[in-house]
């Protein structure tokens, strides 16, 4: 049995002090906020091993979702088991939630203020530029095959010529990657030196196990959990409302969300820009200018769609009020499924490392990421640097070119930039 991480563990109420703490202050995007969880639980509090957080995190990289959230809920589901996850999962979002429901009634509201709009402005270019250093950043990882190379291009091609929907794109991708890694592992064997972290493994803490019936009983709850808010809403707003229609579709994006945020924007701007008709391609990326700019898993983003679309279908709702059902709505759909991963499969983390099949499939996911990345990176560039189908916004590309480098030489936070975007964008606004 794993030796327990420290001799005092905590408290849950000095858990659930760090939780709220780290909801507050977890900028940076995934790779960000992992890093302050393993200087704060592993080097600093001891509350994990490192090997224990290295294989809670390999897990969490195998669900559809935000991998740094469900690693908080795995964390606190180890110290505090269910309502110690649950504390961990739901801190780890609540104040983005909150921060992000003032940022987006700002935008809808007073949008079209030449300051406000000014900012956005600035805001847009850096964002293109963050969109397409993960593309770079992403394809370094996934990409060191032939087999990954083709499956990054076919998945850009279906997306951006033929609009293959992204759950399909994911699915085939899957299929492909555990094809090749059966039949032809020498293009999609991941390469030398690229596996993720090894770890020695342990068995689940004692006071959880994984029986059936306890899969069954967490199984049952989560579906309550989704089936009653939901059938209220169809009772309250009607099947075919703006916020019975989010509620199925972003149930639906939840549950393909595999490569994190990016991929998750391309497929929900595929749907709400076109057959859905809720926002532009300009307001999505709006929309995850904001996101960037506050703590928590950058799949807020989604919270910012779900609010404009119900505002601007209010179907006999003050707007505003309809607006915040939405987000909530959204939100609420999009982790449900990430906290109900988590603690249906920690007891079972150790049955699924080292399956070759597996990693295939995986790996042809993760590659194919990289395709709807860069997917997402045109449609929103194409939407800022030649705005409203004019001509080149030099200001635009100027401002996209200098944040790009400054990624590239990792001086500067996310926010700080996108921020600096925001004022160098308000300065032009305001310059006479």
């Amino acid at each position: 049995m794993e030796r327990p991480e420290r001799a005092g563990s905590p408290g849950f109420g000095e858990a659930f002090c760090f939780w709220a703490l780290l909801g507050c202050i977890s900028f940076g995007g995934p790779a960000g906020q992992i890093g302050i969880m393993h200087r704060e639980l592993v080097e600093k509090r001891g509350w994990i091993s490192e090997d224990r957080f290295l294989h809670a995190l390999n897990f969490c990289m195998l669900l559809p979702g935000p991998e740094a959230q469900q690693l908080a809920t795995y964390i606190g589901w180890r110290l505090h088991r269910i309502r110690g996850g649950l504390a961990a999962g739901v801190l780890f979002v609540l104040p983005s939630v909150i921060v992000l429901l003032a940022l987006s009634w700002i935008y809808v509201a007073y949008g079209e203020v030449s300051w406000v709009a000014g900012v956005l402005a600035g805001f847009k270019p850096v964002v293109v530029a963050i969109v397409a250093h993960a593309v770079v950043r992403i394809g370094r990882r996934a990409l060191t095959r032939l087999g990954h190379v083709a499956l990054a291009a076919g998945a850009f091609v279906g997306m951006y010529l033929l609009h293959v929907p992204f759950p399909a794109i994911v699915l085939g991708a899957g299929l492909a990657g555990l094809a090749g890694a059966r039949w032809w592992p020498q293009a999609f064997a991941r390469a030398k030196g690229a596996d993720r972290d090894s770890t020695e493994s342990g068995a689940s803490p004692r006071h959880e196990s994984g029986r059936a019936s306890r899969a069954v009983r967490i199984a049952l709850v989560g579906l309550a959990l989704w089936l009653i808010p939901y059938l209220a809403l169809v009772a309250w707003r009607g099947g075919e409302s703006v916020h019975a229609t989010e509620y199925r579709f972003f149930t639906q994006a939840a549950l393909v969300t595999f490569g994190g945020a990016y991929a998750v924007l391309a497929y929900v701007t595929q749907a709400a820009s076109g057959p859905l008709g809720w926002l532009t391609h300009a307001q999505a990326l709006d929309g995850l200018a904001l996101a960037e700019t506050t703590p928590g898993p950058l799949i807020m983003v989604v919270q910012f769609v779900g609010f404009v679309a119900a505002w601007g279908r209010p179907e006999g709702m003050d707007p505003l009020a309809s607006a915040v059902v939405g987000a909530l709505v959204t939100t609420w759909v999009t982790f449900l499924p990430s906290l109900v991963f988590v603690l249906l499969g920690a007891p079972h983390i150790e049955a699924l490392g080292g399956n070759r099949l597996l990693d295939g499939a995986l790996t042809g996911v993760t590659a194919a990421v990289v395709g709807v990345v860069l997917y997402l990176a045109v449609l929103l560039g194409g939407s800022t640097l030649r705005p409203a189908g004019v001509g080149p916004d030099g200001f635009a590309i100027a401002l996209l070119v200098v944040a790009f480098v400054v990624l590239a030489r990792d001086r500067v936070s996310v926010p700080v930039l996108v921020v600096a975007g925001g004022l160098a964008g308000l300065f032009k606004a305001l310059w006479p």
